[in-house]
């Protein structure tokens, strides 16, 4: 029987990965990275420098494969979404079946987590669902950008007896309405953060957390919204490419 571990890496930092992580590296013959074009070489640097970091007395490989993109402007999102999901899981077959014999284990390396903001796990469960591969996986969780968000500005996510809740900037600038007391933003291409009534919003922003390239930024929303907006627009500019969230907490 096959085997597959989904491996979340953590956030960026080499040193979040958890102890269960590296042992999980250690089990891997085969390791799967998709290729996201040459913008971000350094996704795919830091999961080779973990491995080449952690896994020890123990031979493996790698197999790159060009990571499907997903259509984008005046598109129906969440079929785009469904079409670019339906294409991985083209791939992911193709690599089980050909870069794997029964008795190897194969491995994905997730950026943060493999439960938050990821399709790698639906995508198996899919295949799996399908039929046309047999194989059994494990999920070993990581540090998420929403972790180390709120690590590096020193905050708590959450107060003392109110909520928290984690949505993406598309929901957030199509006028998502939330009870939460925080509010925790993901994936946000469209400075959603100006569509937030209350200006008097605290944010807590950060972005390519726990990497060298590591920008962050607080206050309230009236006061640094704008030099939010220049300083993403500038580092997206600068590196190709751009990971960020932020924590909005009401005043």
């Amino acid at each position: 029987m096959k085997k597959l571990l989904v491996i979340g890496v953590g956030a960026g930092n080499p040193d979040y990965i958890t102890l269960q992580a590296v042992k999980a590296l250690n089990r891997v013959d085969v390791f799967f990275l998709m290729d996201k074009g040459q913008n971000k070489d350094k996704l795919i640097d830091l999961r080779r420098e973990l491995c080449e970091r952690y896994i020890t007395d123990h031979d493996y490989r790698f197999v790159e494969a060009q990571s499907p993109e997903r259509e984008r402007g005046n598109v129906d999102y969440k079929a785009s979404v469904e079409d670019l999901n339906h294409a991985k899981q083209q791939t992911f077959e193709r690599l089980i079946n050909e870069e794997m014999t029964d008795d190897q284990c194969g491995g994905f390396l997730v950026w943060g987590d493999p439960a938050l903001y990821d399709s790698t796990i639906r995508i198996l469960q899919a295949i799996l669902a399908s039929g046309r591969c047999v194989f059994e996986f494990e999920v070993i969780p990581g540090i998420t950008s929403v972790q180390a968000l709120a690590a590096q500005h020193k905050v708590p996510l959450n107060r003392i007896g109110r909520s928290i809740e984690i949505t993406t900037g598309r929901r957030l600038a199509a006028g998502q309405v939330s009870d939460a007391d925080s509010l925790v933003v993901m994936l946000d291409a469209q400075d959603a953060y100006h569509h937030v009534a209350d200006q008097e919003t605290e944010i807590y922003w950060g972005a390519y957390l726990g990497t060298p390239d590591e920008i962050l930024i607080s206050g309230k929303l009236k006061d640094v919204a704008d030099e939010i907006e220049r300083v993403r627009k500038a580092a997206r500019l600068a590196h190709g490419w751009i990971m960020d969230t932020y924590l909005l907490r009401k005043s």
